[in-house]
């Protein structure tokens, strides 16, 4: 319940908040995800730091959580960027003496299209923020937690984590170092009392979906797949939010390593099937909206000798 103080459960009492007095640092707190990750953390106790890019979005998301009685900060960080991710760590304990929680959940999907279709500085983009963002972020939390003995490290993960996909391939294939680093530093640093998990959201109805960049060519396929598979698996972001902090709270003490998912393959094929069913009784869908952007393809002919 907002601003109660009761919590969502686990056995802790129903006057106890998952989180209190924890100190949480959440990337890509702008929106989707992210967001609903920090809101659903301050809502438990924790004192949040959102950081993002969009200074203007995390600003009013801190502030629409100080409306609640929460506390919220909001720190801007392109995660990319080494010296902008050790600012924010440094930010953290300046503000509170050390942080608890770090959440690395910035990332970007790139645009829409076959591998060649991308131009190299499209394609390493998507690699420098979220390989180097996860790197970068993962390396100043474990210092830190490493020195107290304690702390919890949460790297989401995304499509391609654990098997190729067609047109998304620069994105695919950062979700997939990201899980297999990710794991590798639990087996690392196992006896450290820090935990280091992996959690895979499953398909979410935000704008990671909806705000798509393309190239020509993808258009009617995006509209035609789109808005059938966000019907039928996406959930809203505030669903895998109750598993990031069940990774977080007290119940995940003395573990590492976990690789959890959200969502499961019988849900999914249930849910096209639900769709299927729809289409075929023509009852009425939810509406989803698309917007895309068609950019020009990176392909070109070779030169001739």
């Amino acid at each position: 319940a907002v601003g109660t103080g009761k919590s969502s459960g686990w056995g802790n009492g129903p006057d106890m908040r998952q989180l209190e007095g924890k100190i949480a640092v959440i990337t890509g707190a702008s929106r989707g995800l992210g967001k609903a990750v920090a809101t659903l953390f301050a809502r438990e106790g924790a004192k949040v730091v959102l950081a993002a890019r969009s200074s203007q979005d995390i600003e009013q998301n801190t502030a629409n959580l100080r409306a609640e009685g929460l506390e919220a900060i909001a720190y801007s960080c392109d995660v990319s960027d080494p010296e902008q991710v050790a600012g924010l760590a440094r930010f953290a304990i300046d503000t509170y003496g050390h942080f608890d929680i770090w959440v690395n959940n910035a990332g970007t999907a790139g645009p829409y299209g076959s591998t060649l279709d991308l131009s190299a500085d499209q394609f390493l983009g998507v690699l420098q923020t979220n390989i180097q963002g996860d790197y970068y972020g993962s390396v100043v939390a474990m210092r830190h937690f490493l020195t107290r003995k304690s702390g919890k490290l949460i790297n989401i993960l995304g499509a391609g984590a654990k098997g190729p996909v067609a047109n998304q391939n620069a994105y695919g294939s950062t979700k997939a170092w990201i899980r297999v680093f990710t794991l590798a530093l639990a087996k690392e640093y196992k006896d450290s009392g820090v935990g280091v998990f992996a959690l895979q959201p499953g398909l979410m109805d935000t704008d990671l979906l909806t705000e798509i960049v393309t190239f020509d060519g993808y258009e009617k396929r995006l509209r035609n797949f789109m808005p059938l598979l966000i019907r039928a698996a996406g959930k809203k972001p505030e669903v895998p939010a109750r598993k990031v902090l069940w990774l977080a709270s007290s119940a995940t003490d003395g573990k590492t390593g976990l690789d959890v998912r959200v969502g499961s393959s019988l849900a999914f094929m249930i849910g096209f099937l639900r769709e299927g069913l729809r289409s075929l009784f023509r009852l009425p869908a939810h509406k989803v909206e698309l917007n895309i952007k068609i950019i020009p393809s990176a392909i070109a002919p070779l030169e001739k000798e």
